[in-house]
């Protein structure tokens, strides 16, 4: 194999596209790369070089052309190593476009660019705040004390004193990060005179230190509405973090959480209550008046023989739904309560009740007759 087919050093076809090059030149640097080749590491390091010269070939369409053309020399009369040869093509301009491809991101703070001496956006913010069900009902207005990081009231942000605007950092030019050439390899990290902002302040403002920024303490008015969830989040654009050298600042969200009631149960639009009946009314019948969410009562009929855990729905009386006039549902749960504490003239009553429905054959108790027979049933198939 000729060292000098780039495309073959690489192992792609010459329609590859420039993706395709890229992924192939990873795939062989990682390969022959001398620390990985510990047997043969001169040979591993020419045929590194060989690879490097050939991707900052390819890589670049116009060298890639010329290439493609006139061989591995360059157009007649400019030989290796002239002005339109590719042998003096280095391995720091290959490798650092890839390490930068990779990991430039990462080293820029995940913003992807390289100049960072603008003003630049503040930080989203997030707090929790607790709340009653009655207020997810009804919605409210609320003040939440929050620590924050605030523009500078005395350099109105700019961090500079004489409100003189920053300069270009005499060390990176403005660009917020320096390179530095390791053997192979070319490094690049944030800068340390301008801690990557690009920029300096020669009259730092004293009361933040140039920062532009202070940290703080605000009150912010929030609105909550009616009908709102737990978990859900209220969005409040501007209240999040002041911006850096008069960016904007980032939004600050209010993550919504209700407390546990006393009385209610809420699924999404529909509340659920559990209320005790007395057993003459479960038995009887009648009325009884409930609470509702809004605070009011309600008055709810209980049919005759009205069961432990039967429920009874009341319409249009649950929780309000979000940007809607509508509203869920309220289902009672029945809980039957029996009598304690009976005195003497109240325990014969109950005895004499209780007479007469033994007389009835338990027609009056559907329940218990259903689960004694089931019972019965039970234990004549086990003494057969």
């Amino acid at each position: 194999m000729s060292e000098k087919d780039y495309y073959k050093l690489l192992e792609v076809e010459k329609t590859a596209s420039e993706e395709e090059l890229k992924k192939a030149y990873r795939k062989m640097a990682a390969k022959f790369h001398p620390d990985r080749n510990k047997d043969d590491p001169k040979a591993a390091e020419e045929r590194f070089k060989a690879i490097n010269q050939a991707y900052d070939v390819l890589k670049d369409p116009q060298k890639r052309a010329a290439y493609d053309q006139f061989g591995p020399d360059g157009p007649a009369g400019m030989g290796a190593g002239g002005a339109g040869g590719f042998s003096g093509a280095g391995f720091g301009s290959a490798f650092s476009d890839i390490f930068e491809d990779m990991f430039g991101d990462i080293m820029n703070g995940g913003r992807g660019g390289r100049g960072r001496g603008g003003p630049m956006r503040g930080s989203d913010m997030q707090f929790s705040l607790d709340i009653s069900l009655e207020d997810a009902f009804k919605g409210k207005d609320a003040k939440l004390k929050i620590p924050t990081v605030e523009s500078c009231d005395l350099c109105k942000g700019t961090g500079s004193a004489d409100g003189g605007a920053p300069e270009a950092c005499g060390t990176c030019g403005g660009s917020g990060r320096v390179r530095a050439q390791q053997g192979f390899f070319t490094i690049e990290r944030t800068c340390g005179t301008c801690n990557g902002a690009g920029n300096v302040i020669k009259s730092p403002c004293k009361k933040c230190g140039g920062a532009g920024r202070m940290r703080g303490e605000k009150t912010v008015k929030i609105s909550i509405p009616a009908g709102i969830s737990e978990g859900q989040r209220i969005r409040m654009a501007g209240e999040g973090e002041a911006g850096i050298r008069g960016g904007e600042s980032g939004d600050l969200y209010v993550l919504i959480a209700i407390k546990p009631h006393k009385f209610f149960k809420r699924d999404a639009a529909t509340l659920y209550c559990r209320v005790p009946v007395p057993m003459t009314t479960a038995a009887l019948g009648g009325d009884i008046e409930v609470p509702t969410i809004e605070g009011e009562k309600n008055s709810i009929k209980i049919p005759a023989g009205t069961q432990t855990g039967q429920q009874i729905r009341v319409k249009g009386r649950g929780m309000r739904i979000m940007r809607s006039e509508s509203r869920g549902d309220l289902y009672i749960e029945v809980f039957v309560e029996t009598p304690v504490n009976l005195d003497k003239k109240q325990t014969d009553l109950m005895k004499q009740l209780d007479e007469t429905l033994q007389k009835g054959g338990r027609k009056n108790t559907p329940e218990s007759e259903g689960f004694f027979k089931k019972v019965k049933e039970l234990w004549d198939d086990i003494t057969d």
